[in-house]
């Protein structure tokens, strides 16, 4: 018996040209993609987080009447800026109003390494009592249900009124003693990271806020 054999069937070749300009072509609408999702999504977030850095001001100050965003431009305090200079890239702390437009203090961020990433605060400030309005974590990836206790009111609620430079102490905070914070059993890092970065912001701008205030506090 003859068998006839199957016809060999080529598939068709595809230049090598197609199938680059193919993926590039994907690459390209992937990137444009991506910009176009960074472009529209970015106002948003830096609206959100206006939003955040807003409420916290007003927390840490206590609720002022309004508040003017002081900058650090060369080795001084300034609220208003030399033509051309972008303010988005200079640091700044907050000075805050009551009512009859006195001052009540400052809102100071910091930030350093905690136990799992940055920790990061803002905190009120009255420059003239060496004391500490309030304080609000305002970033942290402390571990849950130990150190994230950092931003629950038992422990945040201790820096009210306290005098600086504050001093962590284990167990409950003495009596009488205006500058004792009493660090969290288990959390003792975290605790740590955000009085030290307390006391190292306030050794560095306490300096400016004095200077600013002697020059009038109107440059």
């Amino acid at each position: 018996m003859t068998t006839t054999p199957l016809p060999v069937i080529e598939e068709p070749q595809v230049a090598s040209w197609r199938l680059i300009a193919t993926l590039g072509g994907a690459g390209a609408l992937a990137g444009l993609l991506i910009v176009l999702a960074y472009v529209w999504t970015q106002p948003r977030i830096a609206a959100h987080r206006a939003t955040v850095l807003q409420a916290a001001i007003e927390e840490v100050l206590k609720q002022p009447d309004h508040a003017d965003t002081l900058y650090l431009h060369g080795d001084a305090l300034v609220a208003t800026l030399p033509a051309g200079v972008d303010g988005a890239t200079l640091e700044r702390i907050y000075r805050g109003y009551d009512a009859a437009g006195k001052a009540i203090g400052y809102a100071i961020s910091a930030s350093e390494p905690g136990f799992a990433d940055n920790i990061t605060v803002l905190f009120g400030y009255d420059a003239a009592a060496d004391q500490v309005l309030a304080m609000k974590v305002l970033g942290s990836k402390e571990t849950p249900g130990l150190g994230d206790k950092i931003e629950r009111p038992a422990f945040t609620d201790q820096f009210m009124g306290r005098k600086a430079p504050l001093k962590g102490v284990k167990g409950a905070a003495p009596a009488g003693d205006p500058s004792a914070i009493a660090m969290i059993t288990g959390a003792t890092i975290s605790s740590r990271t955000i009085i030290d970065e307390m006391n190292t912001a306030i050794a560095r701008w306490e300096p400016l806020i004095d200077r600013y205030q002697r020059e009038g506090g109107k440059s």
